[in-house]
């Protein structure tokens, strides 16, 4: 799928959420050796996945199988917030690196949701036109 005339590397939102994921690498860099298959891996994970579901259904051939996609990428930036608050619980990330990859987070997010209620109304403007045509060939 493209949006416009842009396929999705050119989208903000996917730019956005690679850089994110850069952010998150250089983040868990320093965590402990003992948490490299456990909080880790799992933070990794997550942000890596932001970017790959907004690409996968970007994919897709079918609008709804596509904006599944989007809500799972926007479901792991939920869970990548969480794991992050945990690294500062548990004392792997300080107070002022925590800021600045939940600002990053919450900038993923505000573009991932205006993505998808744009994705949203592209498909509603569809099926509307759609049921004109129906309507109209009667």
């Amino acid at each position: 799928m493209k949006s416009g005339n842009k396929p999705y590397t050119e989208l903000d939102v996917w730019k956005e959420t690679r850089g994110l994921v850069k952010e998150i690498y250089l983040a868990t860099k320093n965590f402990p050796k003992e948490e490299q298959y456990g909080i880790t891996n799992q933070i990794q994970r997550s942000a890596v996945s932001i970017p790959s579901n907004i690409a996968e259904g970007c994919g897709r051939n079918s609008p709804k199988d596509s904006l599944q996609f989007f809500y799972i990428a926007r479901g792991s930036l939920y869970e990548l917030e969480t794991q992050l608050i945990l690294s500062f619980d548990l004392t792997y990330l300080c107070q002022e690196h925590l800021n600045f990859c939940l600002h990053l987070v919450e900038k993923c997010k505000k573009l991932l949701n205006g993505f998808i209620r744009y994705y949203r109304g592209f498909l509603k403007l569809n099926r509307n036109l759609n049921d004109q045509q129906i309507t109209n060939n009667e």
